[in-house]
């Protein structure tokens, strides 16, 4: 695939390395989930109190939620016996896939690199822990990053891989409903206001993702138990959420409901930072997090409408597809662990809607250098001309 693309030697040496950087991260998370606990062992051993189903069978758990991940366990655990690590390495691989496809749009579309503290941006954010730590193991979290990934991937080329966007679409929704509700309602925003969306197509698709939405929004709604979208529904939903989560038994809970909007939003966007941290996962997700909130003061700085307009497609469907998942989860999330699971989803597409206004306007500055230049040598050339004519005049009316 980095071949088809036109990435250079060096980049495609780093998926190599990014694929066994992955590996290690599956080996890890399979330590961690045994030595401290967590629904992706329950998943692979069937164990999950929130199913239980009597005579069991493969077709038995198709469904929507916890029952598809179930689903899609049973035979790799229950009939072909594998172990616990070998489903994290399987689930992983599809997690990897998902890091794959974003790093090669970024390296196809983006018109530079960006460095801080002499880092450069690309491809050192692929590293991240949290990007490989939770995609890498057995559960939802690595389904929806791979389909949420995929699902861009397919967008950004939409003539050609339309039919692999609604496959990924299929397995977002399944295992994370209202992650596909997003999804489908982000990319008919997307398509609208896309530039390089001739106009037929914007239609023609923001329509069928308008169609899909609807569609879908009375399975969303009977998934989560909500009655409709309303505002008090939505705030009784996330009230709830907040209880059950902020409860003495959650060792990295925030007492959220006490937070203004702000406060909220700061907090699932940037934390934990370093004081939070209460173990090694949340220590170095602390240096992500203190990355996002340094880039995010250069929005201001390089948002112009020409960077929106040629920003690429899925960094567009990625930030709209954030905006209202991120507003949901900072008035339902009151775990620093969970929040960091959740938005690991979405947070990679505001992070590259930073990279690329900030390498967009870099680029406009290198080229207007450019034309400085380019003027400034026109104009020596121009006055050497002038010389070399009042010169050669000068020399004419001598003789």
């Amino acid at each position: 695939m980095a071949r088809k693309f036109n990435i250079s030697y060096k980049y495609e040496m780093h998926l190599h390395y990014l694929l066994f950087y992955h590996v290690f991260f599956s080996m890890f998370f399979t330590w961690y989930i045994l030595n401290f606990g967590g629904d992706s062992y329950g998943y692979w051993k069937f164990g999950m109190e929130q199913v239980i189903i009597r005579d069991p069978s493969w077709m038995k758990y198709w469904g929507e939620s916890t029952k598809f991940i179930l689903w899609l366990c049973y035979i790799p655990s229950q009939v072909l016996g594998l172990s616990y690590l070998t489903g994290n390495i399987l689930f992983g691989f599809l997690g990897f896939i998902g890091i794959r496809y974003i790093f090669i749009m970024v390296a196809d579309l983006f018109p530079a690199n960006h460095s801080v503290l002499n880092i450069s941006l690309f491809p050192t954010v692929f590293y991240f822990l949290n990007l490989h730590f939770w995609s890498s193991g057995v559960g939802k979290d690595a389904i929806s990053f791979w389909g949420i990934a995929w699902f861009m991937f397919s967008i950004q080329n939409y003539k050609s891989r339309w039919w692999q966007g609604l496959i990924a679409l299929f397995f977002v929704y399944m295992a994370r409903p209202h992650m596909g509700q997003a999804l489908i309602s982000g990319a008919g925003i997307a398509f609208l206001l896309g530039s390089e969306v001739k106009s037929t197509y914007k239609v023609a698709l923001s329509s069928l993702a308008l169609i899909g939405a609807v569609y879908l929004s009375a399975n969303t709604l009977e998934s989560l138990k909500l009655t409709d979208f309303s505002l008090e529904t939505l705030e009784e939903f996330s009230g709830t959420k907040v209880r059950d989560l902020s409860s003495g038994n959650v060792g990295s809970g925030v007492n959220l409901a006490s937070y203004s909007w702000p406060i909220k939003l700061f907090t699932y966007m940037f934390r934990p930072l370093f004081i939070d941290a209460h173990n090694i996962v949340s220590f170095f997700s602390s240096f992500e997090n203190a990355l996002y909130l340094w880039l995010s003061f250069f929005i201001y700085r390089n948002w112009t409408p020409e960077a929106i307009r040629d920003m690429p497609l899925f960094i567009k469907a990625g930030m709209i597809t954030f905006i209202p998942v991120t507003l949901a989860f900072m008035n339902s999330l009151s775990n620093l662990g969970i929040v960091m699971r959740m938005k690991n989803m979405t947070m990679i597409y505001f992070l590259l809607f930073c990279f690329f206004l900030i390498t967009y306007n870099k680029k406009l500055r290198y080229l207007k250098a450019l034309e400085k230049q380019k003027y400034y040598a026109r104009r020596e050339a121009i006055i050497e001309e002038k010389k070399k004519n009042a010169l050669a005049a000068s020399s004419g009316q001598q003789e």
